[in-house]
């Protein structure tokens, strides 16, 4: 068996990413921490339906090619792609950029956050020697495919530091932009770390052309301090051709507050996929999310919470509308470890099919070594509760806006946990403009 997997036919995309890294250049300084990484993905390929964590999303058959690294866009072609960027718009906010996974400097900002945050690009570090580029316990790269494509094209990335008690004035946002009419790849390293006692509000945003068959890939290291209280939202809104592979590698350490948002509008096919790890007692995550699909779009959400420490908190809860002929994929699974007593970890995934050919895989799961805790988990699946959509006619709200109504309000349950006004303003007129070309497609 050992053999015929060593002997296995590659893929169109594999032959493809042989290729593109065949051609990169040997002399590069990281060349031989490339060259491991590559040879980890190498080993097993893309993920399919028979591994269990990517049993429903199944790249083998979804990826079809595997565009080059992409070429670096001039720079009105950056600001031009830059102004399609505007989920968080309305939000006064501190912004980093990365436009075809290189940092431009020209289009940030960090007004007003320089005594609080220092930054580096991680393309700094890579030409360095690559002293960041380093394997991480809770990812192998043997057994993690976008770590280990990471590793091998990463071209760039956000270090960032925010120092122990500062409180961010404004949100920062991590800005990720495609631009061009050619397909290309553009990878993505950050590592961000939050001191002891800090508070910050932290966006994160992709976004790019329709009709344009790039890849996106980015791996983003959080470490939350003792005590930081820290909310984390990310828009995906790539173009509609797009492939989006996600990983987060957040450690959050004793007493601190990590609230992450996933928003999932974008791409054909996207996953992202959290592995929390609490460091230090009295820790508590709010891992919440909304993902709305259309067309034949793919879009999974993958999270992996470990209590490893006693006295921590865990809740996920998150909401999904599929219309056409999209899948959603929600897979969740909590681990509590012997040592890890006094637990608290509570799930929740539900999804809304709003057509007959919509699917939505649900896999909740638990894992329970220690005796002393409060766990538990639920999925639901279904349509627009008929009862309710019959009270809004019965009350002379027409049939297409009471179903968007419905939907709204669905999916501002999960959208509202955020707690911060201008961000739930920005996701909820996300959906409202969704749900609203949602009815003149039909």
């Amino acid at each position: 068996m050992a053999g015929a997997e060593r002997t296995r036919t590659r893929t169109r995309a594999e032959e493809a990413l042989a290729r593109n890294f065949a051609a990169l250049a040997s002399d590069d300084a990281v060349h031989e921490m490339r060259s491991q990484a590559f040879d980890a993905f190498m080993e097993k390929g893309l993920p399919h339906r028979r591994v269990e964590d990517w049993k429903y999303t199944d790249l083998r058959a979804l990826m079809s090619d595997a565009p080059p690294p992409a070429s670096p866009a001039s720079p009105q072609a950056a600001e031009e792609a830059l102004a399609r960027a505007d989920v968080f718009a309305g939000i006064d906010r501190a912004r980093i950029v990365f436009v075809n996974g290189q940092f431009l400097p020209a289009l940030s900002d960090l007004k007003g956050l320089e005594e609080d945050v220092e930054f580096a690009s991680f393309g700094r570090f890579l030409a360095g020697g690559g002293a960041l580029l380093v394997a991480t316990d809770q990812a192998d790269e043997a057994e993690a495919p976008v770590l280990a494509l990471n590793g091998a094209f990463v071209t760039d990335g956000a270090v960032l530091r925010i120092r122990e008690g500062a409180k961010l004035a404004r949100p920062l946002e991590i800005v990720t932009v495609y631009a061009g009419a050619e397909p290309g790849l553009q990878t993505l390293r950050h590592q961000v770390s939050v001191g002891d006692g800090a508070e910050a509000v932290i966006l994160q945003s992709y976004v790019g052309p329709d009709d344009v068959a790039y890849h996106t890939n980015a791996v983003t290291d959080v470490r939350i301090g003792k005590g930081a209280k820290v909310k984390w939202v990310k828009a995906q809104e790539e173009g509609n051709k797009a492939v989006h592979l996600g990983l987060d590698l957040p450690r959050v350490d004793a007493d601190a507050v990590f609230d992450p948002f996933l928003f999932a509008a974008g791409s054909a096919v996207a996953r992202a996929e959290i592995r929390l790890i609490f460091d230090g007692e009295g820790a508590s995550a709010g891992i919440r999310g909304a993902t709305i699909a259309r067309g034949r779009q793919h879009l999974d959400t993958t999270l992996i919470v470990d209590h490893a420490v006693p006295e921590c908190t865990s809740q996920e809860f998150f909401k999904a509308a599929i219309d056409d002929e999209a899948k959603g994929v929600f897979q969740g699974r909590i681990n509590v470890w012997r040592d890890a007593q006094k637990t608290e970890g509570k799930m929740m995934s539900q999804a809304l099919l709003l057509s007959e050919s919509a699917e939505f895989d649900n896999k909740p799961e638990l894992e329970i070594f220690a005796d002393d805790v409060v766990c538990g988990h639920g999925a639901t699946c279904g349509q627009i509760d008929e009862e309710m959509l019959f009270f809004m006619r019965s009350r002379g709200v027409p049939m297409e806006e009471a179903e968007r109504l419905l939907v709204h309000a669905f999916l501002a349950e999960a959208i509202e946990e955020i707690a911060d006004e201008d961000v739930i303003e920005a996701l909820e007129a996300r959906t409202r403009r969704w749900l609203s070309l949602a009815s003149e497609v039909r």
